[in-house]
């Protein structure tokens, strides 16, 4: 006879790209995570900018994706629970797990830093997509986790599938990290190999926005925010050093054009969105700029709508990562990754 799954109670922050991405994964894999993972994920709290609905029975996913695509919000529920917000009700409703998702804010970090804060203070597990929280408090975060015993996870933070968080965290054992660099963010590299082939920087731009995959500001990308938000994360995370983005050195891509990129391919170079941490005598030196990489690179090989890494470390030698991801589709499924995780684990 068949062991019944595991129950997993989760409240998911954000029915954006991401968070539908999560509930269509969820009705697809359904099975598959029973079968191999003895887990089943139930939806007990859904919020989106018009505020959040709670039912202890689940709410279907496919319901909830169809509603985002209708154009509707969860105030369209029943189980709608109108004034009521996420983070006050976490430790009062049917919960297990947090995933939060919501958009990424670099001045607040809300809604999804005061949703981490509570989930993990109330001993609840939390898989953040959003970038913010962590960025602005993973100090804050990572030690109310210690306290509580909850598990925090943001796989899906930095390169979406890419493991870099994972792999940074768990395989350098006992090494020292002596360099990391990456291509973090592909709408940038899109944008730059648009220019490799004669189109204009806005051209590029607004093709990258109709792919629906530039950030919401596309400033945040061309001007290297997401890339050095991505950079504090590995920082603290990975690199084991306290940082923010005052610590981060940051120039973008807006100001290059065409011509720019043709200089430097007639050298045999490829111009990369580049964010680089060095270990000097106090830390890791950090930042994020264009640089000319020589063909021979291995991030100069990351193309179009890819991205890479690389880590340089005095026990395992050059390590080299690359993924590509146009649609949100593979975040979605590192979310996943991190919430099966936590729960096979415990």
């Amino acid at each position: 006879m068949a062991k019944k799954p595991r129950m997993v109670r989760v409240m998911l922050v954000g029915l954006g790209s991401v968070g539908t991405g999560f509930l269509r994964i969820l009705q697809r894999k359904q099975q598959e995570l029973s079968d191999r993972y003895g887990l089943a994920f139930r939806i007990t709290a859904a919020a989106d900018s018009r505020g959040l609905a709670v039912d202890a029975d689940g709410l279907e996913p496919a319901a909830l994706v169809a509603l985002k695509e209708a154009g509707r919000g969860v105030d369209t529920l029943d189980a709608f629970l109108p004034g009521a917000a996420a983070a006050d009700l976490l430790g009062q409703a049917p919960c297990d797990l947090v995933v939060e998702a919501a958009p990424f804010n670099l001045q607040s970090g809300e809604p999804g830093l005061s949703v981490a804060k509570a989930a993990l203070s109330n001993g609840i597990h939390a898989v953040l997509a959003d970038k913010g929280p962590l960025v602005l408090a993973y100090a804050q975060l990572a030690a109310a986790a210690r306290r509580s015993g909850a598990a925090l996870a943001f796989s899906a933070t930095v390169c979406g599938p890419l493991p870099v968080i994972n792999c940074g965290r768990r395989d350098f054992v006992a090494a020292e990290i002596t360099r990391f660099r990456g291509v973090l963010n592909a709408t940038t590299n899109f944008i730059l190999a648009s220019l490799e082939q004669g189109k204009s920087y806005r051209q590029a731009l607004q093709e990258a926005q109709a792919a629906g995959a530039a950030e919401a500001d596309p400033r945040l990308d061309v001007e290297g925010w997401d890339t050095a938000a991505k950079l504090v994360i590995v920082a603290n995370s990975v690199l084991q050093t306290p940082a923010t983005l005052e610590d981060v050195a940051v120039r973008g891509i807006a100001d290059l054009d065409a011509g720019d990129l043709e200089a430097h391919r007639k050298q045999a170079k490829t111009l990369k969105l580049l964010a680089v941490a060095e270990k000097a005598a106090n830390g890791y030196r950090l930042r994020v700029a264009p640089a000319a990489l020589p063909a021979d690179d291995f991030l100069a090989a990351c193309n179009g709508w890819e991205m890479g890494v690389t880590f340089d470390s005095d026990l395992y030698g050059p390590m080299y990562f690359k993924t590509w991801e146009r649609e949100p589709g593979p975040t979605a499924a590192a979310v996943l990754r991190d919430a099966v995780n936590i729960f096979r684990r415990v």
